[in-house]
């Protein structure tokens, strides 16, 4: 860039003799050349397209494709680059700590430029697992038996172990419950040869992440899908029973699930000889006493023991030593649901929706400001603008009045409207991003959202729902909690906000569950997003304007 003008090529018009040129338009010869009432109008035109700036000296275009710069989005490591948004250099022309911002968004755009090769969503009636999701139908047996439940189960648990989990594995399923690891590789790490103690299948039920509310619909108006998924998935695990675990507040939900269970028992589709299978399976419904922490998996099991709901140090895990000291798979509600439809449907239908390694259908729970909160199953990798413009009437006031989203839940960094312009809903386009899909609990916030309070009522919520055994997480919820609050009325310094950011920092990475990194990305994302909005309160608070 920045041509000198020495270096340019100049072509001045005056080396031609236009008007004469002009002229010849009117002859009619069509020997081109030569000039003049011989040479015509072809020869005229040759010659005036000399003073066109030479731009139609060659045609471009129609570029080959072995031609084609190919960029992949292995080659760059994503993580790396999304950490360079804190590096303050504005040369762009190195990577690390000299590189900065600009470098990392520039070689960031390549990862997502493969984002929209195809445009997913707009998924059919006929391709959605929960057909009852606004209880258009009784949520009972009867109404499950018309649904298509309970249909040729004996056959599908007579298939056995191995090939149910194949199954899943080709299906790309990936848990619901926030992680995404496979659900058929974790299904596999039960014991296959374990004569000696019982094993059991756990269903966390306990949906407490704020702005999640999609499994508390699957509980109270298709709960057989549900208990005809433990029957499925406990076989597939050799389990001998399942506990569903639900969070105590759920009162209606529950006794939905009860009575579901008890329809269930008496059709003889669990219990003694399950379905007809030879197989004996119990399903059993706790209610939990509403802990944030008892969402955690060991959490959940000391709580389903009797104890106090702490996390449990790893190793050993569930699946060697879970409940009562037995081989145990803790696994998500809405993962648990939608294995009876893979089943009947099969591994490759499922795995045809969405992305690469971002498969299948997904309840996508919106909340804030829309015009229509719903919650949702749509096709994974659904452009976020998209899934808000077409199932929730669009943000309140109109896209451009966009401030913020949360996209799975309260625990991941938010994102800023430039980002959610072109992101689509899946594991991995919202990790490139620096946020993450989590419960697909969308949180929408437009232009009259305080961000920084928003943020601190989150911290509020983290700070409380600590259990306490960790340092880390006890002292520095609470720390970054007052923190926040000074934030929020403009009380603080400025060189406050990198120490909350290095509070933070502690805090990830370093307690036994990851409650302590649900607290600390709202804070980082919030500082990533939003710090000239923090900084401005301070200063105005500062020079009295607030």
């Amino acid at each position: 860039g920045g041509l000198k003008d020495e270096d340019r090529i100049r072509v001045e018009a005056s080396n031609f003799d236009t008007e004469s040129l002009l002229r010849c338009f009117e002859c009619s010869s069509s020997d081109a050349r030569t000039h003049g009432s011989q040479g015509g109008w072809p020869a005229a035109a040759a010659a005036l397209a000399l003073t066109r700036a030479f731009s139609t000296a060659r045609v471009h275009g129609g570029l080959k494709d072995e031609d084609r710069i190919r960029v992949e989005a292995s080659n760059f490591d994503t993580e790396s680059l999304l950490r360079c948004f804190e590096c303050s250099s504005s040369d762009a022309r190195t990577h690390g700590s000299q590189g900065g911002w600009p470098a990392a968004a520039a070689a960031l755009a390549l990862t997502r430029a493969f984002s929209t090769a195809r445009v997913h969503g707009g998924l059919k009636d006929e391709d959605r697992i929960f057909t009852n999701l606004y209880c258009d139908g009784s949520p009972w047996i009867d109404g499950a038996l018309k649904r298509g439940d309970w249909h040729r189960t004996k056959d599908i648990v007579q298939l056995g172990p191995d090939k149910i989990i194949n199954e899943m594995k080709k299906s790309g399923l990936r848990g619901r419950g926030g992680a995404g690891f496979p659900s058929g590789l974790k299904w596999s790490f039960m014991p296959k040869n374990n004569t000696e103690k019982p094993q059991y299948l756990v269903v966390n039920a306990d949906e407490s992440e704020p702005g999640t509310c999609k499994d508390r619909e699957i509980m109270r108006h298709d709960p057989h899908k549900l208990i005809e998924g433990c029957l499925i998935a406990g076989s597939a695990m050799r389990a001998q029973a399942a506990y569903i675990y639900i969070r105590g507040e759920f009162v209606y939900e529950a006794a939905c699930l009860e009575r579901a269970v008890a329809e269930a028992y008496k059709a003889g589709f669990i219990g003694k000889n399950a379905c007809g299978s030879g197989i004996d399976f119990d399903v059993y419904v706790h209610r939990g006493g509403g802990a944030y922490i008892c969402g955690e998996e060991t959490g959940l099991l000391e709580s389903l023991e009797g104890k106090t709901g702490k996390p449990r140090l790893k190793p050993p895990f569930p699946a060697n030593a879970g409940l009562y000291g037995c081989p145990t798979t803790v696994t998500n509600v809405e993962t648990v649901a939608v294995a009876p439809t893979i089943m009947r449907r099969g591994g490759d239908w499922f795995a045809g929706f969405g992305r690469k390694n971002n498969t299948g259908t997904k309840l996508f729970c919106i909340s804030g400001h829309v015009n229509n909160p719903i919650t949702v199953e749509e096709e994974m990798s659904i452009p976020l603008r998209e899934l808000l413009e077409k199932h929730c009437g669009g943000v309140r006031g109109g896209w451009d009045n966009l401030l913020a989203v949360i996209p799975g839940g309260s625990s991941v960094p938010v994102m800023t409207k430039s980002v959610c312009d072109d992101v689509l809903m899946d594991f991995d386009a919202l990790k490139e991003v620096g946020s993450g899909l989590g419960t697909a609990a969308v949180t929408v916030f437009d232009k009259s959202t305080d961000i920084v309070a928003a943020i601190a009522r989150l911290s509020k919520f983290y700070a409380h729902e600590s259990c306490g055994q960790c340092t880390p997480c006890r002292e520095g919820t609470t720390w970054m909690q007052k923190i926040m609050d000074r934030m929020v009325t403009g009380d603080a310094k400025i060189e406050e906000i990198d120490m909350l950011y290095e509070i933070s920092q502690q805090i990830e990475g370093h307690t036994i569950c990851a409650l302590g990194d649900a607290a600390a990305w709202p804070v980082q994302g919030l500082i990533r997003a939003f710090r000239p909005e923090m900084e401005a309160r301070i200063l105005n608070k500062q020079a009295g304007k607030l």
